[in-house]
């Protein structure tokens, strides 16, 4: 359908916050093309659903697989956005809750513990394999009729008839919608073809090894993260209620050529950690220790800022316009943000160039914001003993005066579907 469709769409629909499909009859003003079928964009095309607007996500890789030894967490934020659209309860299925999150130094002492549920509602953050989370979403949206096309690699794009936008895939094929919105990661080709001269991914310094074992007898108790200062590295883990430990390590290190990192097994990569953390006194280097081949290393970028967010028809959400370090944990949670403020936009504002700029406008400072305090947080590896004692001291401090409310603004953070977007 041509832009007419989506000039007309939010003097009919604002505000109602009805699904299209519950409404008998009725067929959506306009189709968005999704480009990415990771976190962002299935939430993207759930959203836009419930905003009444049809949506196919587009996924480059043939199945939508995905590091098996990967995985996340999910803040209350995060979770409270996924409410909003229904899509938490399959994300709530294939998860686990922590309820405290514990501090140890390099040399095994405890320098304190705290609640991290979010503030107000209790919620607790979920801890699930990345590939999981990739699964629940795409399955949901599917479930809820919205396709989604794998092997469809973005190549390039054009203006189509009546305002619209033209997609050419790797493939050879094409797809034609009324907006375009490039999800398709820190990596993104939306990115480069909105703005070839917009910043690339900046590494950060740091490699992120990520893991899980039930063989290690260091599990942490129940409901509760147990992160630990290395000497050298960060290193956290959690127990699942099935016995299996999730953990991760930053560990500073130039960036790996591709070429390189794929031909890392995951032999070396535990080698690696156990070297790291040798000599702490954590159990940090055991259960890497305890863990066989499921593990998996990667380079750790970030993208401070995006200049350019959209253009007419072409709109970045997740990644693709503000990527950041994993060491706040919030980099799907902002995905998931973004794509359910995009649709009430588009939902409430008469045209895609003012609903784009009420985006941005709504995103922009708070996304920056949790890249700058990620990036942040990996400078906390001291590398002398008088650096680390300063450092525990701090810590202990801060537990002391339970901080958790300093936070807030990030994990605080709430949609409301229902408010109209002025």
């Amino acid at each position: 359908m041509g832009r007419c469709a989506i000039e007309r769409f939010g003097d009919r629909a604002a505000g109602r916050g009805t699904v299209a499909s519950d409404v008998p009859g009725r067929s959506a003003m306009a189709h968005a093309l999704i480009i990415g079928g990771g976190i962002a964009g299935p939430v993207t095309a759930m959203a836009l659903h419930r905003a009444g607007i049809d949506a196919t996500v587009y996924e480059a890789y043939p199945s939508g697989a995905d590091h098996a030894g990967a995985f996340l967490v999910l803040f209350a934020n995060g979770l409270a956005a996924l409410a909003t659209i229904g899509a938490d309860g399959p994300v709530r299925d294939r998860s686990f809750p922590s309820e405290t999150v514990e501090f140890l130094s390099d040399t095994g002492d405890t320098l304190g513990s705290r609640p991290v549920a979010g503030p107000g509602d209790g919620t607790n953050p979920r801890t699930l394999p990345r590939a999981a989370l990739h699964r629940a979403l795409r399955e949901e949206a599917v479930r809820r009729g919205i396709p989604v096309e794998y092997g469809k690699r973005l190549v390039g794009t054009d203006s189509g008839p009546r305002g619209t936008v033209v997609a050419h895939f790797a493939d050879g094929t094409r797809a034609e919608g009324d907006l375009l919105v490039g999800a398709d990661g820190i990596h993104s080709r939306t990115r480069a073809l909105l703005d070839p001269a917009a910043p690339g991914p900046r590494h950060t310094g740091q490699l992120t090894v990520c893991g899980r074992t039930g063989d290690t007898a260091h599990r942490t108790p129940p409901g509760t993260y147990r992160m630990m200062y290395g000497r050298r590295g960060f290193f956290g883990c959690a127990t699942a209620p099935d016995g299996i430990t999730y953990w991760f390590a930053n560990v500073p290190g130039a960036e790996l050529p591709g070429t390189a990192l794929a031909a890392r097994t995951p032999g070396r990569w535990r080698r690696h950690v156990v070297e790291v953390f040798a000599d702490d006194g954590t159990p940090a280097a055991a259960i890497a220790a305890a863990t066989g081949h499921d593990i998996v290393g990667m380079n750790v970028y970030d993208i401070p800022s995006t200049p350019i967010w959209h253009d007419r028809h072409t709109v970045l959400v997740g990644d693709a316009a503000h990527a950041t370090a994993p060491n706040a944990a919030q980099g799907a949670s902002m995905a998931i943000e973004d794509g359910i403020v995009l649709a009430r936009c588009l939902r409430d504002l008469p045209d895609t160039g003012r609903a784009f700029a009420a985006y941005e406008r709504l995103r922009r400072e708070r996304v920056e914001r949790v890249v700058a305090l990620s990036a942040a947080m990996a400078g906390r590896v001291a590398a002398t003993a008088e650096e680390r004692r300063a450092r525990d001291a701090d810590v202990e401090r801060n537990m002391a005066r339970d901080t958790a409310g300093s936070t807030d603004w990030l994990t605080g953070y709430r949609i409301d579907w229902d408010a109209r977007v002025g």
